[in-house]
């Protein structure tokens, strides 16, 4: 009887245990196919790649926390081969983040001058830090947000009458949009809910930011660079995006995506996520959000 009792509880004990790890997965990680993969084999996956792109949900812990991870990883592998791009850095403030990079201005000083992210400190400020400390080039390649707000509401045209200046953060201005992709059509119904709004305009705003951030990495990747860069999801999913437009400039380009998804349950990828990115890291949808 008391063996009996001792088995039973152990076997309580084991099956409330793994309950309980099912609930509480903070993330799983998945290929393009919906098959669980692991940390290991995306790292593994980064040895021959010239871009990666790491989808971020802005405001998602573990995605933060394997950009870091991943970072650290690249690095080893590279070295100081590695280039960091940063949707979250506007172009116009490249000079300000060579100087942190560069230790000409701290931190501190940093934060009083640069546009900063609500989320800069818990999110971004430690790779940041971890590119200081290694010396690694940082790319502010994302639109000053003026310039796509002024796009969307007077049209292409309007950017004509920037200085020359100005016009240097920006990719040039006759970039195509390819209206067929289906993260633009995307952007183009969120207008149907609002009045007043054009699709296209719409459409035309979320395409200058990815051209404009595909026009600076290309522009400052020298010969044997990886480059590491951090985006919004919606800018790298289903390898679009930004992406898009690399593959216009080097159609043989060695591409790795990561893309950042939620589900009530992470242990299945749901389908509508399969193809979204090379590798998908599924959180769940209660997940604490940094800001």
């Amino acid at each position: 009887m008391k063996q009996y009792l001792i088995v039973t509880t152990l076997f309580i004990f084991a099956f409330n245990s793994t309950v309980f790890a099912q609930e509480m997965e903070a993330y799983k990680l998945y290929n393009s196919k919906g098959k669980k993969s692991s940390f290991k084999k995306m790292t593994k996956a980064t040895n021959e790649a010239e871009f990666v792109f790491f989808g971020e949900y802005h405001d998602n812990p573990i995605s933060h926390w394997l950009q870091l991870e991943l970072m650290k990883s690249m690095y080893e592998q590279y070295g100081n081969k590695l280039v960091v791009g940063c949707e979250m850095f506007e172009q116009d403030q490249q000079l300000l983040l060579d100087s942190l990079i560069q230790k000409n201005i701290d931190s501190k000083e940093f934060a009083k001058r640069a546009r900063l992210w609500p989320n800069y400190s818990t999110d971004y400020e430690p790779l940041i830090d971890f590119a200081i400390e290694y010396s690694l080039k940082c790319v502010a390649d994302n639109i000053p947000r003026r310039y796509a707000s002024l796009m969307f509401k007077k049209g292409r045209s309007a950017l004509n009458e920037l200085s020359d200046e100005e016009k240097s953060w920006i990719c040039p201005l006759d970039f195509e949009i390819d209206t067929t992709l289906s993260q633009y059509k995307e952007v183009a119904k969120m207008a149907v809910h609002v009045e007043g709004l054009n699709g296209y305009d719409l459409m035309q705003a979320q395409a200058i930011k990815d051209a404009t951030m595909a026009y600076f990495i290309l522009k400052d990747m020298n010969e044997g660079n990886v480059m590491l860069h951090f985006n919004g999801a919606f800018h790298s999913d289903f390898y679009q995006g930004i992406m898009w437009y690399i593959l216009q400039e080097k159609p043989a380009a060695k591409i790795v995506t990561i893309s950042t998804v939620s589900q009530a349950n992470v242990s299945k990828l749901d389908e509508e996520h399969y193809g979204r990115a090379d590798f998908i890291i599924c959180v769940p949808d209660n997940m604490t959000s940094t800001h």
